[in-house]
């Protein structure tokens, strides 16, 4: 007869907590990064609102609170989480046919589907709650973000089917942001239009890019279209063709900005000329980051070029040059009000 080792079961038990707990996190990690926090940074781009409100409105930089713009930005963020699930859940089956894209954590089955739609839910009902105590129109505006990730993502609308307009619905949050930011300051007027459809059309630009970079990475037609409806339609040409009547779009309603309220953004136009230009080298390389667009700060060069134009755009948002306007031949903007709330 045998005596059994007391301690075996003990070292039994304390494996199998030890192979647990790095199970548990691989779990939470999981169930995290199909909420994309590393595709935040996009919403630091509200900031330019914050910039531009205080531009309108110079009094309220003296009352301005840090606090409440960085609560704001949380709000932006957990409500783009939220869209980012619904589209991790709904793209499952076309990530699949995807190369990299098919490793995610629900086409390679580690997330379960109610609890992911529960974290669909959850992180918009916070968001939009948090956007609720900063002002009514933020969170009228977090509240179409949040509606435009449905009319992306979900059918029977799904406009990310559809060719062009999947990448017009899915920019048109770029103004979104910037109105966010710009109601984090100014809660009584709107945004000047002009800027708001040149913020769209740069976005469309960039995600004309991120499609253009997808395909060509694809290699194939029909696996492109297998991952992609709008692929059946899309070619090489008709992308970039789109992508240059963005670019050209978002200059010439800068352009009608720059002149209707403050002609001495004219001087940063060959800045922004050159990073879309800038931008385009990086989308025709092989394996681009322009289809990964979480995953451009690998691109040095690009980040700084983008670092300076913020820089100098913001710059001339506060300096008068009154040259420039006898150079031009433009009368000095006076500000009147903008539409009105």
């Amino acid at each position: 007869m045998t005596l059994a080792d007391p301690l075996a079961n003990v070292d039994e038990r304390t494996n199998r907590t030890e192979t647990a707990a790095p199970a548990a996190r691989s779990v939470l990690v999981d169930y995290a990064s199909i909420a994309r926090p590393d595709h935040w940074f996009k919403n630091v781009f509200m900031l330019f609102g914050v910039v531009l409100g205080l531009f309108y409105q110079p009094a309220a930089m003296s009352t301005l609170n840090p606090w409440l713009i960085l609560w704001a930005l949380a709000a932006t963020c957990l409500v783009a989480s939220s869209n980012y699930v619904i589209n991790e859940v709904l793209d499952a089956p076309t990530d699949l046919h995807h190369p990299v894209k098919r490793h995610r954590p629900i086409p390679s089955g580690r997330v379960k589907l109610p609890l992911a739609y529960l974290e669909w839910l959850v992180l918009g009902a916070i968001g939009l709650g948090m956007a609720w105590l900063v002002n009514f129109p933020f969170f009228v505006s977090a509240s179409a973000l949040w509606v435009m990730g449905l009319v992306y993502n979900v059918r029977p609308l799904r406009s990310k089917e559809a060719p062009y307009l999947d990448v017009l619905s899915e920019s048109v949050n770029n103004p979104l942001r910037l109105a966010l930011g710009w109601f984090t300051v100014s809660a009584t007027a709107i945004p000047p239009m002009s800027l708001l459809i040149s913020y769209w059309m740069a976005g469309a630009f960039f995600m004309a890019s991120k499609r253009f970079s997808e395909y060509r990475s694809i290699g194939d037609k029909q696996a492109a279209a297998a991952y992609r409806s709008s692929f059946r339609y899309y070619d090489d040409n008709r992308l970039l063709i789109s992508m240059f009547f963005y670019a050209t779009t978002a200059a010439l309603f800068l352009g009608v900005f720059i002149i209707r309220y403050h002609l001495e953004l004219i001087l940063g136009i060959p800045l922004i000329a050159g990073f879309f230009s800038y931008y385009l080298r990086v989308a025709l390389k092989e394996n681009s980051a322009a289809q990964a667009p979480e995953k451009l700060y690998r691109e040095a060069g690009l980040m700084i070029y983008l670092f300076l134009c913020l820089a100098v755009f913001v710059l001339l948002m506060f300096v008068r040059i009154n040259y420039l306007y006898d150079l031009f031949n433009v009368a000095p903007s006076d500000l009147p009000p903008l539409w009105e709330i």
